[in-house]
């Protein structure tokens, strides 16, 4: 598998990344010669990711629903290690949401930090980006925005938003001379996982993740979907009426 090539100058930077799939991005790349900018709100598992890589990676403890927050900590992060040259969207957060509890404020919150919180990041990276014509944009989605699931009302809606967001972006990209990627894992055994009650099929390691993420960044797709024997069933529910695709899932996920 591919890695990114690190820039002469110019740094890589990771939000949601003090632990899970984000932080083992943060140590592949800071190990292939990257400087690395790592965001999330935990400041202790940022600055220990920090101390441990010997110099390669930056701690900048941001919540990327504060946009002139997110704004200050790319603007300090490129004065220490320069332009941002790979910026990766990867902030997230899950709450199941049913009709029996519905909260409106769960919905909102996860629309925050899921969609805007990319929304955020991108806005405070791209022009940078324009102006050098060079850089790689990449946003962490999510297989549900293929279509509709039990529970996945809030999350499913925010990486399906992320998804034709980065779709739309893309001709303005290929235009200007810059790469957009999303990113759509499986299942993969992270904090925010933990929480499912359920079984959850082809679940994968962190590292497994990473490799396949950073290859596909490697080899500039825009699509990065994995694995396929998730992401083929999930793709081809799309072309069937939903007459057969509601009692399908329901009798699948028993719901």
């Amino acid at each position: 598998m591919q890695i990114p090539k690190a820039p002469e100058t110019g740094c890589a930077w990771i939000t949601g990344a003090s632990s899970g799939m984000g932080l083992g991005m943060a140590k592949r790349l800071a190990d292939a010669g990257w400087r690395v900018a790592i965001s999330a709100r935990s400041t202790e598992k940022l600055d220990a990711a920090a101390r441990e890589s010997g110099g390669q990676i930056i701690a900048m403890a941001v919540d990327v629903t504060d946009e002139s927050a997110v704004i200050d900590a790319v603007r300090a992060t490129e004065t220490e290690a320069g332009p941002v040259e790979l910026a990766i969207m990867n902030a997230g957060t899950y709450t199941p949401v049913d009709a029996e509890s519905f909260d409106a404020a769960s919905v909102r919150k996860q629309m925050e930090v899921n969609y805007f919180g990319a929304v955020n990041g991108i806005a405070a990276v791209l022009p940078g980006m324009t102006e050098r014509k060079s850089g790689h944009l990449a946003l962490v989605a999510s297989p549900t925005s293929y279509r509709g699931l039990p529970r996945a009302a809030a999350y499913g809606a925010a990486k399906s938003a992320m998804v034709s967001f980065a779709e739309s972006l893309k001709f303005d990209c290929d235009r200007l001379g810059l790469d957009i990627s999303v990113i759509l894992p499986g299942f993969v055994r992270t904090p925010m996982t933990e929480q499912n009650d359920f079984d959850m099929p082809f679940l994968m390691e962190p590292d497994e993740a990473v490799g396949r993420i950073l290859d596909g960044l490697a080899r500039k797709r825009f699509e990065i979907a994995f694995p396929k024997r998730l992401v083929w069933p999930m793709k081809i529910t799309r072309m069937i009426p939903y007459s057969w695709y509601f009692p399908l899932i329901a009798r699948v996920t028993g719901r």
